[in-house]
């Protein structure tokens, strides 16, 4: 069987703009249940993106990243210091913004918090008991940059997560959620995605980035090493993934997806929910970002990795052009998307 086509053309374009558009589809319906929602908007298939198309600090806090990496690649090589001191400061702006009114996390809040006073160790404001999915939902980018190798993804990944959630959970799963992006990007399959996510998993359980992460994993009480406090994190998402792929055995498109797979609050959830919705309809874009929208869960979150992966599969030209026309900050999102399209 077939594991890839050919790479898919302005991927990460597509994937960025999926995502704003899904964050500003789910952003009104967050905290609502389905049947709320559902008096809310109509029916689910026939979601419309708001007007104005305002999204919340997921879109922003992924053009944070974004910019930190912009920073760090035109530095030089990538590297663990590089990195870390740009995408810093992209976070403690975001904190310190007047924009940061979309009722960002409590996590987020507390680790930049943390991370305003320069002479503090970025480890010593990690939150290493918070596996909330504000660090995958704002990874994309990191599976989206050409040129790096598989081990300085992983590594951005996990930290940049760890800057603001620093349990084994949340490292693990936004190091997934940049994978899928990247094979996506690549021209995976997507009948072949959840099998290819499920070994890079079981290949990553037991591996530490020290390079990147220094000693985060002694700040918890729990671990006896770094390799078991990673193999914690990557055992849940494994499980999660294993609840995905059953239910994706008997697809059931009408029921909220968060009954299956999680409400997305917590980060190995938002990946696995994001993915049942994008793989429930992968060659119908908008179908899967109404469906992500229209869950009891996390709906901004589920619905921004959800358009991530879409666009990631599809390329930017899945998006109607009225959708992408108004959304918040789209100038910055197509300049990004052009820089790493190219």
């Amino acid at each position: 069987m077939t594991l890839t086509r050919t790479p898919t053309e302005r991927a990460a374009t597509g994937a960025l703009i999926g995502l704003a558009l899904g964050d500003a589809l789910g952003f009104p319906t967050e905290f609502n249940d389905v049947p709320g929602i559902l008096a809310k908007c109509g029916p689910w298939r026939e979601m419309r993106l708001p007007r104005p198309a305002i999204v919340t600090d997921d879109t922003q806090m992924t053009l944070a990243l974004a910019r930190g990496i912009r920073t760090a690649t035109a530095r030089g090589p990538l590297g663990p210091l590089r990195l870390t001191h740009p995408v810093r400061e992209e976070f403690v702006d975001w904190y310190q913004s007047p924009e940061n009114n979309r009722a960002p996390g409590n996590t987020c809040l507390r680790a930049c918090n943390l991370l305003k006073d320069p002479q503090r160790d970025w480890h010593d404001a990690s939150q290493t008991g918070s596996k909330g999915c504000g660090a995958n939902m704002r990874v994309v980018p990191v599976g989206l940059v050409p040129g790096w190798t598989q081990e300085e993804r992983a590594g951005a990944a996990q930290l940049q997560s760890a800057l603001t959630h620093g349990h084994p959970t949340a490292l693990a799963a936004s190091d997934l959620t940049a994978h899928a992006v990247f094979l996506l990007a690549q021209g995976a399959e997507v009948t072949g995605l959840v099998g290819r996510l499920r070994s890079y998993a079981l290949q990553q359980r037991t591996t530490y980035h020290q390079r990147w992460l220094g000693d985060l994993w002694m700040r918890t009480a729990s671990d006896a090493s770094p390799e078991s406090f990673m193999a914690r994190g990557w055992d849940e998402c494994l499980a999660a993934l294993d609840r995905l792929a059953a239910a994706l055995r008997a697809p059931s498109p009408e029921t909220d997806p968060c009954l299956a797979t999680g409400e997305g609050w917590i980060a190995e959830e938002a990946l696995a929910t994001a993915l049942h919705c994008f793989l429930l309809f992968p060659d119908e874009p908008l179908t899967a970002l109404r469906r992500a929208a229209c869950t009891a869960g996390d709906s901004d979150s589920i619905a921004c990795l959800t358009g991530a992966f879409a666009g990631a599969h599809l390329g930017a030209d899945a998006w109607p052009r009225d959708w992408e026309g108004r959304i918040e900050y789209r100038e910055e999102l197509l300049a990004f998307g052009t820089l790493w399209d190219a």
